[in-house]
């Protein structure tokens, strides 16, 4: 007889299902003043305190507007940021404090794919040292064997083996991006971090390099976290997407859940001024316009981060700093939704709630 193997309770995943546990993670830079002396005068808090999770073989989206920590926080979590405060445990391995000769066996399983494709390649090297420098680096492969990984892998990412010897400048700009993709899945490693790797490309160039991330992680079994402004590339890509305002995770939910019933007013802001490619939907869309300007991350107001700007603020907002919780019943004793879908808002917005500032 043939038993059932036993469920995890409903709501409930495995430990080990996360590859990636982020805790209270901080990052400030010093504000220096002085040329001989210097002495510090304020710090910039880029990331100020962010709990957060990436499961394993998902692609997990991060937006939220210009400078509010996005790309701070993929740095943190792949420690090429040192962390301020808080842990980052990355496949049941506390990295928090390990110095760089400690860091370097974790190297080869996270890599990432940084923005610009023009920037992040050195115009003085050959494409076969770029991609090869992972292999030289950790002694993985020399030589001929070194030269053949390399081919296999431009011609996995769809470039010309025989281009080995080109410099980057003889590629075009979704070319080089390519270069950037094989570079960072030499090595094969479990994590990726995409920091708006399509941002700079046209956008036939753009769907291109998403389906081969997308090939890639089906076929090697990848994982994503995947830093962008656009958010119909975020709903296409993720599984699970975040937003972040001025250095905090302001919501966390299942990629449909999120678009279809956000519950952050500044989450309903950004969707409302999201492009659509549907007239129809575009004339019907009610836009939320935002009052007032972000404010400075070296000085945040008190309570709720969004309240200046949000349409919705009330007393309690100014004074008393949420947390991360699910639904929005707030109410004492009020049962959790149990779908995962997390909010730091005090007063959430409501199914078929309109808010306030439309155009």
């Amino acid at each position: 007889m043939i038993e059932d193997t036993p469920q995890p309770p409903a709501g409930t995943r495995p430990a080990d299902d996360d590859l990636v546990r982020a805790t209270g993670v901080v990052k400030y830079f010093p504000i220096r003043r002085g040329i001989i002396f210097k002495h510090e005068i304020g710090q910039v808090r880029a990331v100020d305190g962010v709990d957060l999770t990436v499961r394993r073989g998902e692609t997990l989206g991060l937006v939220g507007e210009t400078g509010c920590g996005k790309s701070t926080l993929a740095r943190c979590l792949t420690r090429l940021y040192p962390l301020t405060a808080g842990q980052v445990v990355f496949d049941g391995t506390d990295i928090s404090t390990l110095n760089r000769g400690q860091l370097r066996p974790f190297r080869r399983d996270v890599q990432m794919i940084f923005q610009d494709p023009y920037g992040s390649l050195n115009p003085r090297r050959r494409v076969g040292s770029i991609i090869g420098d992972p292999f030289a680096i950790h002694g993985v492969a020399d030589g001929a064997e070194r030269k053949r990984k390399v081919q296999e892998l431009m011609e996995l990412v769809g470039l010309n083996p025989e281009h080995y010897n080109r410099f980057p400048a003889d590629f075009s700009g979704g070319q080089r991006q390519r270069i950037g993709v094989a570079r960072a899945l030499a090595l094969r490693p479990k994590l990726i971090v995409c920091d708006e790797p399509v941002s700079a490309l046209d956008v036939s160039i753009q769907a291109q390099i998403i389906n081969l991330l997308e090939s890639l992680q089906d076929d090697f079994g990848l994982t994503y976290v995947f830093i962008a402004h656009d958010l119909s590339v975020v709903e296409h890509v993720s599984d699970r997407v975040g937003v972040m305002y001025l250095g905090r995770l302001v919501e966390l939910a299942e990629v449909d859940e999120l678009y279809r019933h956000p519950h952050h007013p500044y989450t309903v802001a950004l969707l409302s001024a999201a492009g659509t490619p549907d007239p129809n939907k575009a004339r019907k869309r009610e836009r939320i316009l935002l009052t007032g300007d972000v404010p400075s991350p070296i000085d945040p107001p008190s309570g709720c981060r969004f309240h200046p700007r949000c349409p919705k603020a009330r007393d309690r907002c100014s004074v008393d700093d949420p947390v991360l919780m699910p639904g929005t019943d707030r109410r004492p004793g009020a049962e959790p939704t149990g779908d995962g879908h997390v909010t730091a808002c005090h007063y959430p917005v409501l199914p078929g709630e309109v808010l306030a500032g439309r155009t």
